[in-house]
């Protein structure tokens, strides 16, 4: 399963946000919307869950912004996740007896598990380093 809308666009914020990390500047909204082209009032709304989750502080006023409350090596990119959707909840009610069912529900199971596995050992730290890789330049082959 990707990540929704609401965690890419929280996850794009937060990468923003870990490069101006080591400077100590505060990022506005509108920069991030404007270099994301994300909705600024829903930027607005991840960016209020991230600070009360503890992932970000705030400075109000025309010169503020925002700014990570901890190191990009010590945000984890489930944690993340989990503050921007809340709990899970299963997509599918009622009892599903058959062994075809029991099969896709394990299957789907071990799925899940593989996957936090990998959002919990990835810290926003490293999505940025993959972030850096891809803005290097192709190397140019001339004939």
């Amino acid at each position: 399963m990707p990540f929704s809308a609401k965690t890419e666009y929280g996850l794009v914020a937060l990468m923003d946000l870990a490069t101006a990390h080591a400077t100590g500047d505060l990022v506005q909204t509108g920069e991030i919307c404007r270099r994301h082209a994300i909705p600024e009032r829903y930027l607005e709304q991840m960016l209020t869950s991230l600070r009360k989750g503890g992932f970000l502080k705030s400075v109000r006023g025309p010169r503020g912004g925002f700014l990570l409350a901890r190191p990009p090596e010590q945000i984890r990119l489930l944690d993340v996740e989990a503050c921007l959707e809340g709990e899970a909840t299963p997509s599918r009610k009622g009892e599903r007896e058959d062994p075809e069912f029991q099969a896709l529900i394990e299957l789907g199971n071990r799925l899940e598990q593989a996957r936090s596995a990998i959002l919990k050992e990835t810290t926003l730290a490293q999505l940025v380093q993959k972030r850096d890789q891809f803005r290097q330049p192709l190397p140019m082959f001339y004939i």
